[in-house]
């Protein structure tokens, strides 16, 4: 999409970090998705743009540095493009859109570059995020989750620390049962203590993440019983203390939530 994208609306000069901090803070920023340290300079300038919120910059920077032959620029314009739909775009045809972007892209990248775990896990956030906002019995009729599942999978099995597969993994083992009840959701691959242990996994290896907190509280408030942890983790992500734009957008989303 050549149109100007929304801007991040809360830039601070402190996400705006040089090589050596981000470098530093790359272990930290990076436990979700377990991207390792760009190889090449353009792409750490393209990394650099995505956590001072710059989504649209990183995303040309991404496309850029993919066409130049270095494929895992095709993961910096993924999760640019994703992070743009899901927490700053309000329109429902441009969220769509560039969720397809994300999976058509990704779908690339795998064949491409088939052993970076990221290939496979933007395919999956894409479609679990279609399968969103077509409603999810909807999606999951047009067979996403069964992609869905085999994307985080494969994500999984290159990169068993990637903490936001687990995460996700584990929303959908949660959230198909409450969405069409828990005997449909079997005959479906969901099963709700599968979801339970994913979200540990997640947990233990991205604690802190304000992203990571928002997102279990969410699948935990659709148990019964969950709402007193949801609560907890809502707490503990608005009282986060944000390392770069994205984090920031999940401090938002929890403080958002507690007020509800």
């Amino acid at each position: 999409m050549s149109e100007p994208w929304v801007h991040f609306p809360f830039e601070q000069v402190a996400f705006l970090y040089d090589d050596a901090a981000l470098r530093q803070q790359w272990p930290r920023l990076h436990a979700g998705d377990a991207e390792p340290w760009p190889r090449k300079a353009a792409l750490v300038d393209g990394w650099r743009l995505f956590h001072a919120g710059r989504f649209q910059a990183a995303h040309v920077a991404g496309l850029v540095a993919a066409e130049a032959g270095n494929h895992s620029g095709m993961a910096l314009a993924n999760k640019a493009q994703a992070c743009q739909a899901f927490y700053l775009e309000r329109d429902p045809r441009r969220k769509q859109a560039m969720y397809l972007a994300v999976a058509e892209r990704a779908a690339r990248h795998q064949t491409l570059d088939p052993e970076h775990p990221n290939a496979h896990f933007w395919q999956a956030y894409a479609l679990g995020r279609q399968a969103q906002a077509l409603g999810l019995a909807k999606g999951l009729g047009r067979g996403l989750g069964a992609r869905l599942v085999s994307a985080l999978e494969t994500t999984i099995e290159l990169a068993p620390q990637h903490a936001d597969a687990h995460l996700a993994l584990g929303t959908f083992h949660i959230e198909v049962p409450d969405k069409v009840g828990r005997l449909i959701g079997r005959t479906l691959g969901a099963e709700v203590a599968q979801g339970l242990e994913q979200l540990q996994r997640a947990a233990a290896l991205d604690p802190a993440n304000p992203i990571s907190l928002v997102e279990r509280a969410r699948a935990l408030r659709r148990l019964d019983g969950g709402t007193q942890q949801a609560d907890a983790l809502y707490l503990d992500a608005a009282a986060a203390e944000p390392l770069d734009a994205l984090q920031f957008l999940g401090v938002e989303l929890a403080r958002d939530a507690l007020d509800q």
